[in-house]
């Protein structure tokens, strides 16, 4: 069985409006326990400098069935699946106290050679150690990540300056900064009534430190969308969309 499991308790700084679990805490965590997956096999961040391999983010979609809140412990379950020649999927299934199912996620990923910069071809021993499942939590139509379509017209924008504490170990604004970047471009009344319980995230282009970006705000098909751009309009580093 390919399945990772890891207990959690959600903290202080995990929770947001109502004391609620935070869509930004959601990603950090699943981020931790796919990282104690890696780790767990030997192919986590300590051994990067054996392996020259790092895994990197092109998505996510996460779906809040019960959000939980601030003192509640839960218990997450992953497993890699759908492993193609360059790219892989993670998929998540958090639990609450209650052994109730409370939110549910996948995520895209491909490895890079640290030397090269470049994106490799997936290698079977590694594919043999994450022992891959075919178990999907979104049903067979939404299981994998779509492509997010940039609307062109926008309501708002603002520009946003990349600071130190964003920066991630490779260099480049960290994946959970950008939902920081989305929640500013949002309109006042749109961000302090929801909390979002369905949320995707396309990475496209990278940001660096002190980059000045520019962040659009539009309403498209029931979806409130953020699409982060150059301030030149030439790239487009990610799109977020959140109902």
């Amino acid at each position: 069985m390919g399945y990772f499991e890891h207990d959690f308790e959600i903290g202080l700084k995990d929770v947001e409006k109502f004391n609620k679990l935070s869509n930004k805490a959601i990603l950090s965590f699943l981020e931790d326990i796919g990282s104690y997956h890696s780790d767990s096999i030997n192919f986590g961040l300590n051994d990067i400098i054996n392996t020259h391999l790092s895994w990197v983010l092109l998505g996510w979609k996460v779906r809040v069935l019960k959000r939980p809140t601030y003192g509640d412990k839960f218990h997450i379950k992953t497993w890699a699946k759908n492993v193609e020649k360059f790219s892989t999927y993670r998929d998540f299934e958090v639990y609450n106290q209650n052994n109730e199912l409370v939110i549910v996620a996948t995520s895209k990923w491909v490895l890079v050679n640290t030397e090269t910069g470049r994106i490799t071809a997936i290698p079977e021993d590694v594919i043999s150690k994450y022992r891959p499942e075919d178990k999907n939590v979104f049903p067979e139509e939404e299981c994998e990540i779509s492509k997010l379509i940039d609307p062109k017209k926008y309501i708002s924008e603002i520009n946003y300056k990349i600071t130190r504490t964003q920066i991630d170990l490779n260099k480049h604004l960290h994946n959970l900064y950008y939902l920081d970047i989305a929640y500013e471009a949002l309109p006042e009344n749109i961000y302090e009534n929801n909390l979002f319980d369905d949320f995707e995230i396309m990475y496209k282009k990278q940001i660096r430190l002190h980059e000045t970006v520019k962040a659009c705000y539009s309403f498209d098909e029931n979806t409130h969308k953020v699409v982060i751009k150059s301030l030149d309009d030439k790239k487009i580093h990610a799109i977020i969309a959140l109902k």
